[in-house]
C-alpha cells in the first residue's frame, strides 16, 4: 500500500492547500495511492483525502505549532499502514512521483537542507535533512518515537530547527533524495536580484517538487510577492499556475 501523508494544523494553509496536493498527487503518481490528512479540522478537505485526528505528542504548546510535531508519525499506532511519502501543504508538484517510492526500498529519504551559498565558501554544507519531503514505513520507525522520549527535554532543549533533530534520529537509515528531483523555490527559481524585479521564477529541469519553504507560498507566487526586500521580491509564475491546482 502507499500512501501520500501530509499535516495540517492552525490556520496558516486552508483546506484548498490539501485539495490541491491531493489533485496533483493523483495527475503524479502510476497506479492506486491514498491521500491522508493529519489534521485538528477537516472542515473543507474533499472526500477523497482520509481525514483523521492528528496522533498525540507531549510538547510544550510553543512547538505543537511547529515542524517538532511531525514526530507523531513515528508513532506504532497509526490508522494507516504501508509505505508513506509525507509531502508538506507548502509544495508545489511538478513531475512524476512514483520513483520516490521506490528510491533506496531500505532506507528514510529526506531532503539534504538548502542554506545560502555564504555558509558553504569554507566549508561543506551541513549534513541536515529537511522534512517538507521523506519517506517511511508506517508504524515500523517506532524507533525515532522511543528516542524522542528518552531524550525529550534535552532535544528541545538542543535543536533547532525540528528537522535537524529529526535528521538525528534517522542518520543510521538515512539518505538524501537526488538533488534535481525536490528544489527549492528560493534557492533555484527565483532569479537573484536585480534579476528577480525583472525575470519571472523558472522551473528546473528534472524537477518532480518545488518546496516553498517560508515566504512567500505558492498562492502569493501565482498572483506576484512584493516581500520586505527588494530581492524577495518575486513575479507571477506560469509554471506554478498550471501545477498547483
Amino acid at each position: 500500500m502507499r500512501n501520500i501523508v501530509t499535516l495540517k494544523w492552525g490556520t496558516r494553509y486552508s483546506a484548498d492547500y490539501v485539495n490541491r496536493l491531493a489533485s496533483s498527487v493523483r495527475r503524479h503518481v502510476t497506479g492506486p495511492i491514498s491521500v491522508i490528512c493529519f489534521t485538528d479540522d477537516p472542515e473543507g478537505i474533499d472526500s477523497s483525502v482520509q481525514t483523521f485526528p492528528i496522533p498525540g505528542i507531549d510538547l510544550p504548546p510553543k512547538a505543537m505549532l511547529t515542524g517538532w510535531r511531525k514526530l507523531c508519525l513515528f508513532r506504532n499506532d497509526l490508522p494507516i499502514n504501508g509505505l508513506c511519502l509525507f509531502l508538506d501543504l507548502d509544495i508545489v508538484i511538478t513531475g512524476s512521483l512514483d520513483a520516490f517510492f521506490t528510491y533506496e526500498p531500505e532506507h528514510i529519504p529526506i531532503i539534504h537542507n538548502w542554506v545560502s551559498w555564504r555558509k558553504t565558501v569554507l566549508g561543506k554544507r551541513p549534513e541536515i535533512g529537511n522534512s517538507s519531503v521523506f519517506r517511511f514505513t508506517a508504524n515500523q520507525c517506532v524507533f525515532v518515537w522511543e528516542q524522542f522520549h528518552r531524550e525529550k527535554e534535552w532535544a528541545l532543549a538542543n535543536f533547532r530547527p525540528p528537522q535537524s533533530y529529526l535528521t538525528h534520529c534517522i542518520r543510521p537509515k538515512m539518505v538524501y533524495w537526488p538533488e534535481a528531483w525536490v528544489r527549492s523555490f528560493k534557492r533555484h527559481c527565483r532569479p537573484v536580484f536585480p534579476l528577480n524585479l525583472l525575470l519571472a521564477p523558472s522551473l528546473p529541469k528534472n524537477c518532480s517538487i518545488v518546496a516553498f519553504h517560508g515566504r512567500p507560498n505558492p498562492d502569493e507566487v501565482i498572483a506576484g510577492y512584493w516581500g520586505e526586500k527588494p530581492h524577495h521580491h518575486v513575479r507571477p509564475a506560469a509554471w506554478i499556475t498550471d501545477n498547483w491546482r
